[in-house]
């Protein structure tokens, strides 16, 4: 897993709208995460969900008619006092299994990512029609064409019904005993509120979606990773809640330059530095191929390419820094 240190300049890819990094502190205080060394490391536990396996297929797997990838085993030492531990589903084993490691290791605690790409975009419609090519070296640039704007790209009916799928995906499981999540968390980009929205629709239990600017997509160029303003967001998604210090306008998009792997990672792994850090042990994160891309990077798992709509486990472990682990 990769540990990043602290960015005295946070964002180099925008050093074309601040080419003093000092003005940086003009962002909103919810981005100084970006500043500082992490809290902890956070690593990929395998052996629990099919994705881990190199012989799984991404290309092939189906989330839905797997139980979201969750291995059929017994787990050792199931907790005799835990309910279900040996007599339950797959899922109340797995869960009691987890409460049992929490519980015996104060120092290092597991939770639970379901990470969940968010469905099929006018953005994604446009790549495959011009190419990926052509749309990364002109279209992507521009604001739309003919057949469409794909600013803050929205999702198409095939997006919808992909949500849709994932929402039926979900009920089946809660059936079947999978621990809910504790936290939602989602991107502040149109298409992946728009999923979490129709993917937890009836879901049992508080859907309270916290959005989080850094859980976004690619930073740069393309117009359809811009996003809207806060107060258009909150219009049209009032059940959502921003996180404290969320600007209006988008800081973060530069129309010069893109965002590369590297500073991707660092952000996405600070990001999981915030979103670990309380007592959750089941945790939703609605976003994008090459947020999830780099989750999987940071913690150590092994790389697994989502289809638009699919949702992807990862269980990790999670211990606090000690200034000699830095």
């Amino acid at each position: 897993p990769i540990s990043p240190k602290c960015h005295a300049n946070p964002f180099p890819h925008l050093r074309y709208r601040y080419p003093n990094h000092h003005d940086l502190p003009k962002l909103p205080h919810t981005l100084a995460i970006m500043t500082i060394a992490p809290q902890f490391r956070i690593t990929a536990v395998p052996g629990y969900f099919l994705q881990d396996d190199p012989t799984t297929d991404p290309d092939t797997f189906d989330y839905v008619k797997s139980d979201f990838g969750l291995i059929q085993q017994q787990y050792s030492q199931d907790g005799q006092d835990l309910p279900n531990a040996q007599t339950g589903s797959q899922w109340q084993r797995f869960a009691a299994h987890i409460q049992r490691l929490n519980a015996a290791n104060k120092d290092q605690k597991l939770k639970v990512l379901f990470l969940g790409r968010h469905g099929e975009g006018v953005h994604n419609v446009a790549e495959r029609k011009y190419g990926t090519k052509l749309w990364d070296d002109y279209w992507s640039l521009q604001d739309g064409d003919e057949d469409g704007n794909w600013v803050d790209a929205r999702l198409t009916e095939t997006g919808r019904g992909q949500a849709a799928i994932a929402n039926a995906a979900w009920k089946q499981q809660i059936d079947a005993g999978i621990p809910l999540p504790e936290r939602y968390y989602v991107s502040p980009l149109n298409r992946c509120l728009e999923t979490a929205q129709i993917t937890f629709n009836g879901i049992q239990g508080p859907f309270q979606p916290v959005i989080k600017e850094l859980l976004r997509e690619t930073m740069g160029q393309h117009t359809c990773d811009r996003r809207s303003l806060a107060s258009e967001i909150a219009e049209q998604f009032p059940e959502y809640r921003f996180e404290d210090g969320f600007s209006e306008e988008d800081l973060l998009w530069d129309a010069e330059v893109r965002e590369s792997d590297e500073q991707r990672n660092h952000r996405l792994r600070c990001l999981l530095d915030d979103v670990v850090n309380d007592e959750s042990t089941y945790i939703s994160l609605t976003a994008h191929s090459g947020a999830i891309t780099s989750v999987l990077e940071v913690v150590g798992h092994r790389r697994f390419a989502l289809a638009t709509g699919a949702v992807i486990p990862v269980l990790v472990s999670v211990e606090r820094n000690t200034p000699s682990s830095l």
